[in-house]
């Protein structure tokens, strides 16, 4: 073999070994098929067993929005979206409450990622009142109609006795009307 033959392959491998251990080439590491379908922020699971998630952090990621996509945080595809659901997958495991979690995540990100208002006075005005005024509107419209249907407008009653002359009179005035009410469209 010659020398410039030797040499492009001692470069090629230190460039196969630089891109594996730099995770450019998962595909070609043993067991990379499984490592490249992994977020790097996402907790390894065991051999053929399914990802289970906590509890307390399954209720905790439902209650919150993302802050890095503008989705809920358990469909936000973004490597932060995952972090955070890591992060609060490891809280529920030492034993944090959901409630205790999503107020950790609000005192870091703010009162915005907050997806179910809490269980406050303000809170229960806030969900119940468009509800609330659903139903105040739907009785008072019923209200309306009823009051419309009792008592509708006083009609005057129709003339029965007219005189020759009157009749005669209102016949001519209908007639006027209808000549001027005919549209001449030549």
């Amino acid at each position: 073999m010659s020398t410039y033959a030797t040499r492009m392959i001692r470069i090629g491998s230190v460039c196969l070994v630089v891109l594996l251990s730099a995770g450019l080439l998962p595909v070609l590491a043993p067991g990379g098929s499984a490592l490249a379908a992994q977020s790097q922020y996402e907790l390894p699971r065991g051999e053929g067993e399914p990802y289970r998630a906590h509890p307390e952090a399954v209720e905790a990621v439902n209650k919150l929005k993302s802050p890095y996509c503008p989705t809920m945080l358990e469909v936000c595809p973004s490597p932060g979206g995952a972090a955070l659901r890591d992060s609060i997958a490891d809280l529920a495991e030492q034993g944090w409450e959901a409630n205790r979690i999503v107020e950790w995540v609000i005192d870091r990100h703010g009162e915005e990622y907050r997806a179910v208002p809490p269980r406050t006075a303000g809170g229960f005005v806030a969900w119940w009142m468009p509800a609330f005024g659903a139903v105040m509107l739907l009785f008072a419209t019923i209200w309306v109609l009823l009051r419309i249907r009792r008592n509708p407008e006083e009609k005057p009653a129709p003339v029965t006795n007219v005189s020759d002359e009157d009749e005669v009179r209102l016949r001519e005035a209908m007639r006027e009307l209808d000549a001027e009410e005919e549209a001449t469209f030549f």
